[in-house]
């Protein structure tokens, strides 16, 4: 089953619409036949004027497709092909490999940790 983001006209994700099979070939109710490809179930959602969507692209809970599973309020970023989580920090930067925020330093091992931006670490919140 493929999942597909619908994306508004500055290509932030307003919804991911999921389950889809796109092997089936369905008819809409004008008659036009949709499904077969992906590209062709982008398509077919990005027209749907009921959806409020201005484009769609296919993600992938696993992560392998486009980066990261598109999440409501994600940027798609076109250059890169990849959906961007918005960012959590001023002092964060976005790792080009993976297009995930990274803080300017690792987050320690465990739970229980937050980021403090004010004083640019980690701190470990009290169980």
């Amino acid at each position: 089953m493929a999942h597909y983001a619908l994306l508004d006209e500055n290509n932030i994700v307003i919804n991911v619409i999921t389950g889809v099979d796109e092997n089936v070939i369905q008819t809409d109710l004008d008659g036009t036949q949709v499904g077969g490809s992906t590209e062709a179930w982008e398509t077919f959602y990005a027209l749907q004027s009921w959806l409020n969507a201005k484009s769609c692209k296919r993600t992938s809970y696993n992560d392998n497709i486009r980066k990261k599973y598109a999440a409501i309020g994600d940027t798609y970023d076109a250059a890169r092909d990849a959906f961007i989580a918005p960012k959590p920090f001023n002092s964060w930067v976005l790792d080009e490999d993976t297009c995930r925020w990274q803080a300017p330093s690792p987050k320690p091992e465990g739970f229980n940790w937050t980021w403090d931006e004010e004083n640019l670490m980690w701190q470990q919140l009290e169980s």
